[in-house]
């Protein structure tokens, strides 16, 4: 098949303890790419096997080996990878053999005709466990109902994105689950296509059930710092106005009590929750936003990246 651009590809993949994916994966790569001008990005999250080895012992000059420092998780390492390539479009993928490199010459043709900044796969006849199923079906519900985004798989791996859109994306926390959703509210323009979808072939999911309350959590925050951060008041004003309201009306009737009908008030319960609404409202216009701005100043203002990394080899050699 005639490639469909001459550009340079960046495949970039985080890989933890995957030794036994590594190697066949590179090869299946190699063989979905013949023709293509590519780079393909390892990035090693502190795998506590002989992934790195591997890797290394490819000896291959396309694949280039990024070690981070320290175990940072998939949103970091993925964030490393994006920072490091230097292809026009830059794919990504699990390093699990799930997502099947073949069909993403056919996801490039959408991405290489300017229509689409974003090119993301839906999984076909999906090869998961209900672990894994149960957490993604809830953060595509979620994205459904809160966004302009009709998103039918959120959680697939495999995804062409512009070097320009991929490059904009700031990945803190866990956010690699919302990355479309990122590059969408950024203003991409997203191609959802069928993609082929593979059991795991070796090794094991890192994924359990308290993954759904890390994908709510998630979800809140990213929609937080991306609809209401320039306008907080809007998300916190109503709800915060009316629990100061509700305290300042309660205060207000033991007042009356007090003064008007010489009542003792001092030992009253309600008086006490009275202030606490005031308070926790006063408090609803400010902490919402404080921890978040900190950490966003913090790494952008000083032009610092949440990870380190140890060294990058290219071929087996350290660069």
């Amino acid at each position: 098949m005639q490639p469909v651009t001459t550009s340079l590809l960046s495949v970039v993949v985080p890989l933890y303890n995957e030794q036994d994916n590594a190697a066949l994966l590179t090869q299946k790569i190699h063989e979905s790419l013949v023709g293509y001008d590519y780079q393909i990005i390892y990035i090693d999250d502190f795998s506590t096997d002989n992934t790195k080895k591997v890797v290394k012992g490819l000896k291959d000059e396309k694949v280039h080996l990024i070690e981070l420092k320290k175990n940072y998780g998939q949103s970091l390492a993925l964030a490393a990878g994006l920072d490091y390539a230097e292809g026009e479009y830059i794919i990504t993928m699990d390093g699990d053999l799930q997502n099947d490199p073949s069909d993403i010459p056919q996801m490039l043709t959408y991405a290489v005709s300017g229509e689409f900044d974003v090119v993301t796969g839906i999984r076909q006849k999906r090869k998961d466990s209900l672990v894994k199923k149960i957490p993604s079906k809830i953060a595509n519900f979620l994205v459904r109902r809160v966004t302009k985004l009709d998103i039918k798989d959120n959680g697939c791996a495999l995804k062409v994105f512009t070097k320009d859109i991929a490059k904009d994306l700031n990945l803190y926390g866990e956010m690699h689950r919302f990355i479309t959703l990122l590059a969408f509210l950024e203003g991409g323009q997203i191609k959802q296509v069928p993609v082929k979808h593979h059991a795991r072939h070796a090794g094991v999911s890192k994924y359990g059930l308290e993954r759904v309350f890390k994908v709510v959590a998630d979800m809140m925050l990213l929609l937080f710092i991306r609809k209401y951060f320039q306008r907080p008041i809007h998300l916190f004003g109503i709800s915060g106005f009316l629990m100061i309201m509700s305290g300042v009306l309660i205060n207000l009737y033991l007042l009356i009590v007090k003064l008007g009908f010489g009542e003792d008030i001092g030992t009253r319960p309600l008086l006490t929750f009275g202030m606490m609404l005031i308070f926790a409202g006063i408090q609803l216009f400010t902490i919402g936003i404080v921890m978040e701005l900190l950490i966003r100043t913090y790494y952008e203002s000083q032009n610092k990246r949440p990870y380190r990394v140890k060294k990058i080899s290219v071929g087996g050699e350290v660069k």
